[in-house]
Order: structure tokens, then sequence, then C-alpha cells
């Protein structure tokens, strides 16, 4: 598996990017919500990623532990040995979440259970530690079936991310704002830089169009989220469960081949529709 030469495949469909994994069964962010998303023929699963303090990684969204564990701490905190102990609440955690049998991950063990199977969306939560993380991934073998993700505002993150990233030839997604008073430099900056993906945002569908073709010539896929609480102009999941020519349909005729989803399911029946 080759994750950039599935992305520039022209004849691939729609990548459907699984949030934190299928996590309505299963906690987020888990193994079992991994191996949920690769039994759903999902094309990549979106993780998150914190270093304990003596510097294993592991899967955690929250600047805490408390929503997915009930632990009132950091993963930045705690030992791995300690972290390895913890059960991670169901589905999207809370007070309300019975704990599961499922343990919060170790990034070593999904690298395992995803090699040759899945793609993964590696969302390092300080981007200082990407570098570690890549020698992470080649040293399992998995360099070439992963993304590394960082904004690119500025020349300091163009510098930074030539140097620490595509200096090591991973995959590359580039957050980008259209939508923003600085938007023409970050533009100019993804063309300069050439990612594999832009992960971009703006404030219209017609915005979005009017790059879609420069992109496209550039070999630059364009990646968007429907999530609820990180969306661009009211296209959202919730959205698209409703009407989702209004928004799947809209984002796939302006161009957009990659959507990252909480309704992975939804999406996958709807791309099927418009084969």
């Amino acid at each position: 598996m080759n994750y950039k030469n599935f992305m520039a495949d022209p004849g691939r469909d729609c990548a459907i990017i699984a949030h934190r994994g299928i996590w309505r069964d299963a906690p987020e962010n888990s193994l079992s919500a991994i191996e949920a998303t690769i039994a759903g023929g999902y094309d990549v699963v979106e993780i998150d990623v914190r270093r304990s303090a003596d510097g294993e990684l592991f899967l955690c969204h929250d600047d805490t532990l408390e929503r997915m564990t009930g632990r009132n701490a950091a993963v930045e905190d705690l030992l791995a040995s300690e972290l390895a102990t913890l059960h991670l609440c169901n589905r999207d955690g809370g007070a309300e979440s019975p704990l599961t049998d499922q343990k919060l991950a170790r990034l070593s063990d999904v690298f395992d259970l995803t090699r040759d199977r899945i793609f993964i969306h590696l969302d390092v939560k300080d981007r200082s530690l990407i570098p570690e993380v890549i020698t992470a991934a080649k040293a399992a073998g998995v360099d070439q079936q992963v993304d590394f993700w960082s904004a690119l505002r500025d020349e300091e993150d163009f510098v930074w991310i030539d140097s620490n990233i595509m200096a090591h030839g991973v995959p590359f997604i580039a957050k980008t704002r259209l939508n923003v008073p600085g938007a023409a430099l970050q533009t100019e900056l993804v063309f300069r830089l050439k990612p594999l993906i832009c992960e971009i945002y703006f404030d219209s569908i017609e915005q979005l169009a009017a790059h879609s073709d420069r992109f496209a010539e550039a070999g630059i896929s364009l990646w968007v989220n429907t999530l609820d609480d990180v969306s661009c102009a009211g296209l959202t999941d919730a959205a698209a469960l409703k009407d989702p020519d209004a928004v799947w349909g809209r984002l796939l005729d302006a161009g957009v081949s990659a959507i990252q989803t909480d309704e992975a399911a939804a999406l996958k029946i709807y791309l099927a529709t418009r084969r």
C-alpha cells in the first residue's frame, strides 16, 4: 500500500476519512474503532497522537484524559506504564459513557494493526513531535501508509515543514485557509511546497471552486472536513444526512476528493449512488 499512489490515482473515488475511527460502537481512537474502520472498507482512519512523560506515543485527542478515561490528567504528565492501564469510555466518552475493555492505545500497536490494511491520518497534537513520529513510522515500515499534517500559514511554517517533514519523503497535508486576510500567501505557499493534499477551509463553495482547477493541475488533492464541529460554509455531517447532494455532492462537484467525516457509512452509500 502506498498513500501517494492512492491519492494520485485519477480513477479513484473520493477518499473517505473516518474521524477517530468508527466510534459509534467502540471508543474513539481505540484499536477496536480502527479495526471497525478497516472492516467497513474505508480509505483512511484519522487518529490523534500525544507523547507520555517518558517518551512513548499514545492515542488521545484532548488536553486531558478525563473525557475518555475519567482520569483528570494529561497524557504528557503520566508514564507509559500507567497510561497503558487506563480503560476507555465507549463512543466519544463523557460521564454517561461506560468504561470498556479497550485501553488507551499505543501508536506502535496501531501500526501493527493497520500495516498494509488502511492508511492513517496522523494528527500529532504537538507539531514538534512530528519528526519523532516519522521515525517511529519508518521503524514500523509504514511511513508511506501514513500522512502528517500541519498548518501552512507563513514562511516560518514553510521552512519548518520543508525541513522537518517534506525532507523525509512522507505524505504531507497542508492546512490552508481561503477565508483569512493572509489567504493569498497561504495559497502561494501550498503551490511552492507541493504537498500531497491540501486540507482547505473556505466561506463558500464558490470560493473553493474558484481555486480547484489550479490545485488539480498541480496534482494536489483537496480535503474538506464535514464534521459538525469542524466544517465550512455550513457543510456539515448533520446537513449531509438530510441532503447529501447539498453537502457532499456540492463538495465533489467543486473538486474535493477527500472528505473527513463522522458519518463514514452514509458517505460510502452516497458515493455509490453517484457512480
